[in-house]
């Protein structure tokens, strides 16, 4: 399983941003939209922002797992199952869905 990191590069309005260091080597910055628990582990769902720092036209999200280490350091791992995806993408829905629609 590939992980990635993610490191805080600003902190404006509330909003964490961060930048998101892909397995092609490519970057991009994203909101923290939540961080969130289902059955006993954390999930991060971040918001793509494009080159002017707004949210991207799509509305698309990416959610990973997250973990910290014993020194508070993040780490991201892929959803690997599309049982888990789908349950982590309902539980988003439920606790951001409204919110996400305008």
């Amino acid at each position: 399983m590939d992980e990635n990191e993610v490191f805080p590069v600003d902190n404006e309005d509330d909003d964490v941003v961060v930048t998101l260091n892909l397995d092609d080597g490519s970057e991009v910055t994203c909101e923290i939209l939540t961080i969130f628990d289902l059955n006993d582990q954390d999930y991060i769902v971040l918001l793509p922002l494009d080159e002017n720092g707004n949210e991207n036209e799509e509305g698309e999200v990416y959610i990973y797992r997250y973990f910290e280490d014993e020194t508070g350091a993040p780490s991201l791992d892929n959803i690997e199952s599309d049982e888990e995806y789908t349950a982590v993408s309902a539980k988003f829905d439920e606790l951001y869905g409204e919110s996400m629609e305008e």
